[in-house]
Formats: C-alpha cells, sequence, structure tokens
C-alpha cells in the first residue's frame, strides 16, 4: 500500500466539509428563527449543488430556511444537498484509496439492474409522514431549542415503526438519535453540541422517511442484513478475515469481512456478512456476542478458524450477503493471515450506496506488514498512517499493546477528523515469546481463554437476569 498517497490533502474535501459545517450550524441555532450568519450558510449550501440536478430545489429550500418559512420539502431538500455534498467527499477519498491499495471497484448498478426479488414493499406514507413531521419539528427548534417534549415525540412513532420490517432501519435510527437527544435535554443547557453527529443522523432519517428509502442498505433490518436489490447470487468459498463490531445504547451489530472465492474461478470479491439486534443499554462486553451469535452461523466458523462453503447465497450490490444457514455448510480450516496475504491484494471492492456514501461510512480492508509502530501510528515505507484503537472492542483479547508489538496487521482504514486512520482487526504478534495471531472478534463465538471465560460468566448471568426481569414483567 502506497501510505504516501493516504497522508496528502485530497482536492476538495476541505472546501466541501466547510459548507457543510456552515450548515450544521444553523441547524444548530435552530431554522425557526435564523441567527446571524445562517442566510449565508444556507446559501453556501445551495451554491455548492447549484450545477447539480437539486440546485433549483435547493436554492429556492435555503432562501425559505433562511426567511424562517421552510415546509417539509424544503428541509428534505436541504437535507438531500448536504448528503450529496459529504457524498461527493466519500468518492473522492474512496478514489484515493482505490490508488493507494492499486484495488479495483466494481460500479453501482445501473437503474433497473438488480431489481426484482429485493424490491422493497410499500411503507405506509403515514408512518413516513410522522417521522419526517417529528424531524422537521427538530430543525425548527435547533439542538439549542429543543426540550424533552419535542424529543419524546419520536416515541410512539418509533413504536408505530418497528413491527414493519420495512420500517425497521428508520425506526432503529430514529431510537437510538431521540435517546441522544433526551439525555442532552434541554439543549439550552449544553455546553458542547455534536454538531456533525447530530446533523448526520438527522439529515439521514430525513431522507429515509422519503417512500422506498427506508428499506435500502446493509442496515436495512435486524438479525441479518437485508439490503434493498439483490443483485445476484454467489456460490464459492467464504474466508473470513475479521470482525467489525459496532455497539450502541440500544442496538448491536457485527459485520464480518471476508473474501469470497468464486465457484467459477473467477476474480475473489470482498463480502461482509452482518447481523444486528436490539440490546438493553446495560448488556455491554461479551454479553453483547450472546445477542448475536445464535443468529449467524459464520460467527462460530470464524471463531473455529474455518471457511464456509456458500451456495446461491443471495448478495447485494454493497456486498452484503443476505445470510441464509441453509445456503451455507462448514469448510475447511481457513488462517485469515494467509487469506490476506494471498488474495486481498486482487480481490475486487464492492461499490457503496447512493445514499450511504459518507466519509463515516468509509472501511476499506487492507493487509500490512514490515512496518513499526511509534507514537500512535503505523510507519509504513513511503508513510505514516494513524492508528486508532478506540475502535477495538472489549469483548475479545486484542490490546492496543498487542497492536503496538505487532508484525502484520490486518484492519480498516477509515477516514476521521480530516485523516485516514486503521482501526486492527487482527494482528500477529509475540505472546509468551511465540508469534501469535490475535482477532478482536475471537471470542465471538465463544472461547476457553480463561479472560474471556470469566467476561462471559459475567456476561450470562446479567442477560439471565434481565429476561427474568422481563419475564416477570410480561406476566404481570
Amino acid at each position: 500500500m502506497r501510505a504516501d498517497l493516504l497522508g496528502d490533502p485530497v482536492a476538495g474535501c476541505e472546501e466541501a466539509l466547510a459548507v457543510v459545517h456552515g450548515f450544521d450550524r444553523a441547524l444548530a441555532d435552530g431554522l425557526l428563527r435564523p441567527r446571524v450568519g445562517a442566510g449565508a450558510a444556507l446559501a453556501a449550501l445551495a451554491d455548492a449543488v447549484g450545477g447539480t440536478p437539486l440546485g433549483v430545489l435547493v436554492a429556492e429550500a435555503a432562501e425559505k430556511a433562511g426567511a424562517g418559512a421552510a415546509g417539509e420539502d424544503h428541509l428534505v431538500a436541504l437535507a438531500g444537498a448536504r448528503v450529496a455534498i459529504l457524498g461527493s467527499v466519500h468518492d473522492a477519498l474512496t478514489a484515493r484509496l482505490d490508488e493507494a491499495t492499486g484495488r479495483t471497484r466494481e460500479p453501482w448498478p445501473g437503474a433497473g439492474e438488480g431489481e426484482g426479488e429485493g424490491e422493497v414493499p410499500q411503507q405506509p406514507a403515514n408512518l413516513l409522514s410522522a417521522a419526517r413531521s417529528w424531524l422537521a419539528d427538530l430543525a425548527r427548534a435547533g439542538w439549542r431549542g429543543m426540550d424533552h417534549d419535542l424529543v419524546s415525540g419520536a416515541a410512539p412513532v418509533v413504536s408505530a415503526m418497528l413491527p414493519d420490517i420495512g420500517l425497521r432501519r428508520l425506526a432503529t435510527l430514529l431510537d437510538g438519535f431521540a435517546a441522544e437527544l433526551a439525555a442532552s435535554c434541554p439543549g439550552a443547557t449544553l455546553e458542547r453540541v455534536p454538531v456533525r453527529r447530530w446533523a448526520d443522523l438527522w439529515s439521514r432519517a430525513m431522507l429515509l422517511t422519503q417512500p422506498g428509502a427506508a428499506g435500502s442498505g446493509p442496515a436495512a433490518g435486524l438479525g441479518t442484513a437485508t439490503g434493498a436489490g439483490t443483485a445476484a447470487t454467489v456460490t464459492g468459498r467464504l474466508l473470513p478475515l475479521g470482525i467489525d463490531l459496532h455497539e450502541h445504547a440500544t442496538a448491536v451489530q457485527a459485520q464480518i469481512h471476508a473474501v469470497l472465492e468464486p465457484a467459477d474461478g473467477g476474480t475473489p470479491r470482498l463480502v461482509r456478512a452482518s447481523v444486528s439486534a436490539p440490546k438493553p443499554d446495560t448488556v455491554v462486553g461479551m454479553g453483547v456476542w450472546q445477542l448475536l451469535r445464535t443468529h449467524l452461523s459464520l460467527i462460530a466458523a470464524f471463531s473455529e478458524g474455518r471457511a464456509m462453503d456458500v451456495a446461491d447465497m443471495a448478495v447485494t450490490a454493497e456486498g452484503d450477503l443476505r445470510w441464509s444457514d441453509d445456503k451455507a455448510r462448514t469448510g475447511g480450516p481457513a488462517d485469515p493471515f494467509a487469506t490476506a496475504r494471498l488474495l486481498l491484494s486482487t480481490a475486487t471492492a464492492a461499490p457503496t450506496a447512493p445514499l450511504d456514501r459518507h466519509p463515516a461510512r468509509i472501511a476499506e480492508l487492507v493487509f500490512l506488514e514490515g512496518y513499526k509502530v511509534a507514537d500512535g501510528e503505523f510507519e509504513l515505507p513511503g508513510g505514516r498512517l494513524a492508528l486508532d484503537t478506540d475502535r477495538i472492542p472489549s469483548a475479545g483479547p486484542l490490546t492496543p499493546d498487542l497492536v503496538r508489538a505487532s508484525t502484520s496487521c490486518i484492519g480498516l482504514v477509515r477516514w476521521d477528523a480530516g485523516t485516514f486512520t486503521l482501526q486492527p482487526l487482527a494482528v500477529e504478534a509475540p505472546v509468551k515469546k511465540k508469534a501469535t495471531a490475535v482477532h478482536a472478534g475471537a471470542w465471538a463465538g465463544g472461547t476457553a481463554d480463561k479472560d474471556g471465560v470469566r467476561a462471559e460468566k459475567a456476561a450470562a448471568e446479567a442477560v439471565t437476569v434481565l429476561r427474568e426481569r422481563a419475564g416477570r414483567l410480561l406476566r404481570k
């Protein structure tokens, strides 16, 4: 990998992010009574998309919002412009990553491709409208003007949406978003506002209220991922490389990154298999694996160091497998580091869905060796790459010390705060003077490691207590 390319600035990104930041500040203050400077920020947003099909619509929306008279349609247009600008940043950064890794990326399917069996059912317009109305009220009040009465308005909407699997992606987003806002109410007393994050959640949720949008993407449902528009089916050998664990107070997701060797001898491709579940905020650490492992047999195969043979497994255009246990069986031993050395550099990457194009979404699988770790960075031939150990989950044996002592690493290159970073998924490091592979997700399927066993037991007791309490409540 050419680390020197990752250290150079990407043309236009800084300017695009400045436009987004200006809009985010205006959103934080509220669009019902825009403050001084909000009009200029809104105009800059409109100018940034002026040469696109959004131009006229966003220009009108910016003018209305600057006068404090923005309707729901205007706010949807502003959210769309923000998402489009961040999408352009995502594309520029991804192109730089492809250049640095020498990786080939598949194009996004054209209109009409991959449709049919994966089409999203029609969603209730009244629920989408209710969600959009709540989000519009948030935008008018701003983060500084929100209170508990306003934030609590999401609860009945979320409750009505959750039974509908086609709306569960939006419902989960709204539920987590409302929980964050509620924990920060009233907004007028906040010393620091997470301006970018809340604007990200708001704009994404606003677009997901558009008919047909809520069923798309790799995290559309809970259980296994249910992206929209199945592009194809695949048959071949699945070689897991690492698990990336995403944990929130109310939900958890595990993404298994893997290389698929097609049975027909075609080019290997990068794919993911995901499993998600709702969770209480008291279930942390090893407890999250107990919520996930029963839903995805691939977790057990990864923990045992084995491949899986899949036949006619559905896959989205983004490379997300729609996992079905009856279309997979456990294969022979598979060493992730051997797979990374032999196949990762030649594997084709999948494109990103239009709505998911955001710099925070970048997670490019790479294999590194021949480096040194110093001052929180990987020192590579030709450049440096910042190390992100904060993403290493506590529910596994991988630690920052092992990363610093490692000689090779499988990880995800991300982009954060203006720079590329590396999140380790697994390393080869000396353990008791012996070179050992250590994976962040090694305990996903259970473990015989004494530390892991102790953590598993404590987590099991916590989950058991919660289930007993829930059972008593239901009996009442």
